[in-house]
């Protein structure tokens, strides 16, 4: 069966938290586009209902909130858990994790419907936050040590699982999760575009910001909308049960050849690499991007809400390889890749269109690049 047959031939209803987070909000859309489907976006930031979605504002941190607010959804068929809480120590970080993921199962665990929960995780499983590793990385790599807060998740749903009538699927993703959703600071694509949009401005090139060494390294990203339809298959796949995949877009690259294309899709030169902060140099553009804002007619998102360069700086310093084996989830029959060209090029569009990044003159805009004839479509799906 293929994902769009699997797509279009189930009934559902599906809880979204984390729901206006990168991948949340890629994985709500994704759902919310099927036929027979109900969704549900949990945050914590309240969202007005749209068509066949509806947000509830939830402190998944509260378990007796929980409860009240999701408890009643009895109807659940799948969970997809996106919520993160960001803590400097890596045991504190696991604790809070867990017990908001551990508040969410104990409320819906029991629906009588429920069929699947899906999480994501991420290079961390593999220590990409730690130095080099081994690389390709492979799902059935032994683990690092405890904590960690992505195998404590996993170990309870785990537990959990066993006797009941759902399952579960983890998806880990390669590199960077990119997207277009909007106040999603930690999103490469949103620091690469307003940082290309700020250097625009003051006549400068693009310049990769980290080392050399990461400059040349091999990468993965990962587009959020992939990660979203590979969510939407395992939920309906007997192969995902219980398992865990590396999903990627399928190629990899080096930013020394990526970096002067993302350039040519805002119209700019590149210079040689030059290791600097983000967090610290960036941290004073603010009045030059609510400039920005209001000459462009751009929405009126706050500079402090729209980026986080401490995300950059981790990304553009890792100067190691970042690479995952995906063979395992196109053995189980998930097959769907794009080219991260192309991605880079669609997300930045539709920022644009979004009002979230300026528009380029049409002067300075890129064409296609040209792939030579007889080349694949990149978005083309195998199957």
């Amino acid at each position: 069966m293929t994902v769009q047959q699997i797509e279009s031939n189930t009934q559902r209803t599906v809880l979204v938290t984390g729901a206006q987070g990168v991948s949340g909000s890629a994985v709500l859309k994704r759902y919310a586009a099927l036929p027979g489907t109900t969704v549900y976006g949990v945050s914590r930031r309240p969202t007005e209902a749209d068509g066949n979605v509806r947000h509830i504002s939830v402190d998944l941190l509260n378990r007796d909130d929980v409860k009240a607010k999701l408890g009643h959804l009895q109807e659940t068929t799948h969970v997809f858990f996106g919520a993160y809480i960001d803590k400097q120590n890596a045991a504190e970080k696991s604790e809070v994790n867990v017990r908001i993921l551990k508040n969410l199962v104990d409320a819906l665990a029991e629906a009588p419907l429920l069929r699947h929960i899906t999480i994501f995780q991420g290079g961390k499983a593999y220590g990409s936050d730690l130095g080099p590793y081994k690389t390709p990385a492979r799902e059935d790599d032994p683990r690092l040590m405890a904590p960690n807060y992505y195998y404590d998740q996993e170990d309870l749903l785990r537990n959990r699982q066993k006797g009941s009538k759902w399952n579960f699927t983890v998806l880990r993703p390669g590199g960077a999760i990119c997207g277009s959703s909007l106040g999603s600071p930690l999103n490469l694509i949103a620091v690469v575009g307003v940082y290309a949009t700020i250097c625009r401005e003051m006549g400068l090139p693009l310049r990769f910001p980290g080392p050399e060494k990461t400059y040349r390294a091999m990468y993965q990203v990962t587009s959020a909308d992939l990660l979203a339809r590979a969510t939407v298959w395992a939920g309906e796949t007997t192969a995902a049960q219980n398992q865990i995949f590396n999903v990627t877009n399928g190629d990899t690259l080096r930013w020394q050849h990526m970096w002067p294309r993302i350039a040519k899709m805002f119209g700019m030169d590149i210079a040689d690499p030059v290791p600097f902060s983000l967090t610290t140099y960036m941290a004073d553009k603010g009045p030059m991007w609510d400039a920005i804002v209001k000459r462009e007619n751009l929405q009126p998102v706050q500079y402090e809400q729209i980026v986080a360069w401490g995300y950059g700086d981790f990304a553009f310093r890792q100067d190691f390889d970042n690479v995952s084996s995906t063979i395992k989830v196109r053995q189980a029959g998930f097959h769907d890749c794009i080219d991260s060209e192309t991605m880079f090029s669609e997300i930045f569009g539709k920022l644009r269109e979004m009002r979230i990044l300026p528009r380029i003159p049409h002067s300075s805009s890129p064409t296609a690049p040209d792939r030579g004839p007889g080349s694949l479509d990149p978005q083309r799906k195998v199957s």
